[in-house]
């Protein structure tokens, strides 16, 4: 007889027992990723200034059985955040996800949107990722941070300079913190999107021209929604990821394949 076949065990994508941190939740990407964490069984904190639409989100991921609370936050507030997290974690999974852009041709930039979009997709990101990873040092455990990034920290685009400079600054500080904290348990990666219809983007996409080039770079023909994005998030967040870290995952539609 031929002896028998020891099959590895499969991972748990399942997130019982953990907490998250999700900042921009009340709508979009972060809202989306919020939902799927929760329903995966984590308990989820939702992030945004907006207190009323994150008490909805919150209400609403409840509803479907969930557990998700709102914690109204303006995250560009470094002093702010770190006593949140301090006081409400440890936070065994961050979604890093708010940010913003600006967009205008390089000769076209000013100062202020400058310092708009570096403050709250480079700084705050940045130090809402130490918030977190403080608390589990403290708390002795290990845990996941998904900087959400864009394929444009991997590729340059026209008019989009600045966004470009601050995703491929959270592509290196990502890189640089895995390393780090990869001693404590902690693992850092980046999620990087496609264009994804949004209430961010959707102006954006309602001009034709804009439309057209998105289109023809994305090679599966389609603008990306939010749900697109849940099973990476989930992945990052569970132990099914759990060899990865300092890296990027890229759910692109193939925009950076070529």
């Amino acid at each position: 007889m031929s002896a028998a076949v020891e099959l590895p065990e499969a991972p748990s994508f399942r997130l019982d027992g953990k907490r998250a941190l999700v900042t921009g939740a009340g709508r979009g990407i972060g809202l989306a990723a919020a939902g799927a964490l929760a329903f995966a069984g984590a308990e989820v904190t939702l992030v945004a200034r907006s207190a009323a639409e994150i008490e909805a989100a919150a209400a609403a991921i409840r509803a479907k059985g969930g557990r998700a609370a709102a914690l109204a936050l303006d995250v560009t507030d470094t002093a702010a955040v770190t006593r949140a997290v301090a006081g409400q974690g440890p936070f065994e999974v961050l979604v890093n996800n708010a940010g913003t852009a600006r967009h205008a041709h390089v000769l076209e930039v000013t100062e202020a949107d400058y310092d708009a979009v570096t403050a709250l997709n480079t700084r705050a990101a940045f130090f809402a990722m130490q918030a977190v990873a403080r608390g589990l040092r403290d708390a002795g455990r290990g845990g996941s941070i998904i900087n959400v990034s864009s394929q444009m920290g991997q590729v340059g685009g026209p008019r989009r300079s600045v966004y470009c400079a601050t995703k491929w600054a959270m592509e290196g500080f990502t890189k640089a913190a895995a390393l780090e904290l990869a001693p404590l348990g902690i693992r850092v990666n980046t999620l990087c999107p496609t264009f994804i219809e949004t209430p961010m983007s959707r102006p954006g996409l309602a001009d034709p021209a804009t439309r057209d080039w998105i289109l023809s770079n994305i090679r599966l023909g389609r603008v990306g929604q939010p749900g697109d994005l849940t099973g990476a998030v989930v992945f990052l967040a569970s132990d099914a990821s759990s060899l990865m870290t300092g890296t990027a995952l890229i759910v692109d539609g193939g925009w950076t394949a070529a």
